[in-house]
């Protein structure tokens, strides 16, 4: 989430008036992310997120990210619900941007998650895989290995501002990438971004049933892709710790949670590697281009890609799941 266009009280009174959510009392930024520009919203009625659309989100993929939170929601996956207008729609327009309202979440995010955090997301995200499969709309991964080269090619003059000697590591990884990404795993809807800024817990640890994940937000990655890619991402996001080092022991949980709901075949666990590389790929890139491209004077933070490339490079020595600690 971030903020890069700024709502005037007098738009924001006019947008919110197209619901039933009653008048607005406070309307605050959100700094995190790095995608739309998200607010806080304050009615007389409750507390919501508004959403703005920037440029980087195609338009016509609003209905796919849209309509997926409300089929999850309606089969009892905690994810935020799109709340519809006076007019029946979710989607309209705020200060030329596509814009939309969803509920919100109550919940915390752990910047340090623990084993037994990674156990409850794995849980999570394989419930959310299951509830997805009969979402009729479908969405290829714009972002996965076909996007990869176009989205370097797109920094590659000012490569050396990452890392010197990034252009050549970059191309020959995106061409062993090419070669051996696989083909024959499962397919499904994932959410393509379960850092753990968009996973939120309730309760206290010691308590019956420890914590629980009370809410997976942020969709607008999603799309129809490899399932174990989406367990690839969170090996990225979960298992590493602050020095760098992987915790074989949060993977471990993480596989054992999502195992529980659903069971991952013998070639996706062998592939988790290479997904994991992948991942690593994808995340190195997008953090590249906005490490680039993002405008001076926007709410939002930066996120280095110097941690993915480490990532990347641990990655690379993995022949087998084994060598994540995982049997």
């Amino acid at each position: 989430m971030a903020v890069y266009t700024e709502v005037s009280d007098d738009a924001l009174d006019a947008f919110v008036g197209q619901y039933d959510i009653g008048g607005v009392v406070s309307c605050k930024g959100i700094a995190e992310g790095v995608e739309n520009s998200n607010y806080l919203l304050q009615t007389e009625r409750g507390a919501y997120i508004l959403t703005l659309y920037e440029k980087r989100v195609d338009p016509g993929d609003l209905p796919f990210f849209l309509g997926l939170m409300d089929h999850l929601a309606a089969r009892g996956l905690a994810c935020p619900t799109p709340i519809v207008g006076q007019d029946g729609k979710t989607l309209r327009s705020l200060c030329d941007r596509p814009a939309a309202i969803v509920s919100f979440l109550s919940g915390v995010w752990h910047s340090r998650p623990r084993p037994d955090h990674c156990a409850a997301l794995g849980e999570a995200m394989a419930e959310m895989h299951l509830k997805g499969a009969d979402f009729p709309l479908r969405r290829p991964n714009s972002l996965s290995v076909a996007g990869w080269r176009p989205l370097f090619g797109a920094i590659r003059d000012r490569a050396d501002e990452i890392a010197p000697g990034f252009a050549p590591l970059v191309e020959a990884e995106l061409d062993y990438l090419d070669a051996n990404w696989p083909a024959d795993l499962p397919v499904g809807l994932i959410h393509a971004d379960l850092f753990p800024d968009n996973v939120f817990f309730l309760g206290q640890r010691g308590e019956a049933g420890a914590e629980r994940v009370s809410g997976l937000i942020d969709f607008y990655f999603a799309c129809t892709d490899l399932l174990a890619y989406d367990i690839a991402i969170c090996l990225n996001a979960w298992c590493f710790e602050p020095d760098g080092s992987f915790n074989a022991t949060k993977a471990r949980y993480l596989l054992s949670g999502y195992r529980r709901l659903r069971p991952l075949s013998e070639s996706e666990m062998m592939a988790l590697p290479l997904l994991a590389r992948g991942a690593a790929m994808r995340f190195l890139l997008t953090r590249s281009y906005d490490w680039i491209n993002t405008p001076a004077g926007a709410l939002v933070k930066r996120k280095d890609p110097m941690e993915y490339l480490h990532k990347l490079r641990f990655h690379q020595n993995i022949a087998g799941p084994g060598g994540y600690g995982i049997e």
